[in-house]
C-alpha cells in the first residue's frame, strides 16, 4: 500500500467509496470532491493497492479551531503554513477495512500537517466512531455544532503542539482538593 496525493483521475474510485461508507445525507457529491481535489492539493490523501484506491482521506488547512458545516459545502483553500488541519472526511474501502488503512492514513495526514506547522488536526465524528480515533491519538473535545445530514456529531481534536499537548491534558485532570 503507498499513500500520495490524489489524482484528478482517481474522482470516479473516491466517489465509489464515498457511497459505500456514507448514507446519502453524509455522503459529498462528486462536485464537492472535484472542488476538493482543486483546493486541497496536498491534504487530499489516498491509500492504493496497485493502482486501486482503497481509502482516503481530505480536508482544508484553515484559520479555524473548529470544523463549521460550511466547510462541506464550500472547499476553502489550504492555508499555506500555520492554521489548523480539518478532516471532513476519511473513508476505507469495504473490503480493506480492519486493515489499519484508516489509521494509516491519519497518521498520513498528520504527518502532511506536522510539516505544514499546523496546531491541531480537527475533524467530526458520530458516537460510534470515538473510540478509533482515541485509539490514533485523538481526544473527545464534546458535541459539536454541526448539523450535518442531522446527525449528533463529536468533535475530535488532535494536538501538534507538544506543549499545548500537554496541557491540554493536565487540565483534564481532576482536581485534588
Amino acid at each position: 500500500m503507498e499513500i500520495t496525493a490524489v489524482r484528478l483521475t482517481e474522482i470516479e474510485q473516491v466517489m465509489a467509496i464515498e457511497l459505500a461508507g456514507f448514507s446519502a445525507a453524509e455522503a459529498g457529491t462528486r462536485t464537492q470532491y472535484l472542488e476538493r481535489i482543486a483546493q486541497f492539493t496536498d491534504t487530499f490523501l489516498v491509500a492504493r493497492a496497485g493502482e486501486k484506491v482503497i481509502g482516503f482521506i481530505c480536508g482544508p488547512a484553515v484559520a479555524e479551531n473548529e470544523l463549521a458545516d460550511w466547510m462541506y459545502e464550500r472547499a476553502p483553500k489550504n492555508l499555506p503554513v500555520g492554521g489548523n488541519q480539518m478532516i471532513l472526511t476519511i473513508a476505507v474501502a469495504p473490503q480493506w477495512q480492519k486493515r489499519h488503512v484508516g489509521s494509516q492514513l491519519l497518521l498520513a495526514l498528520e504527518e502532511v500537517a506536522r510539516q505544514k506547522e499546523r496546531q491541531q488536526i480537527i475533524l467530526t465524528c458520530l458516537a460510534s466512531r470515538i473510540s478509533f480515533y482515541k485509539r490514533n491519538g485523538y481526544y473527545n473535545a464534546g458535541v459539536s455544532a454541526s448539523q450535518h445530514a442531522g446527525e449528533r456529531w463529536y468533535t475530535m481534536k488532535k494536538d501538534l503542539n507538544l506543549l499545548q499537548s500537554v496541557r491540554e491534558v493536565a487540565s483534564m485532570q481532576p482536581k485534588k482538593d
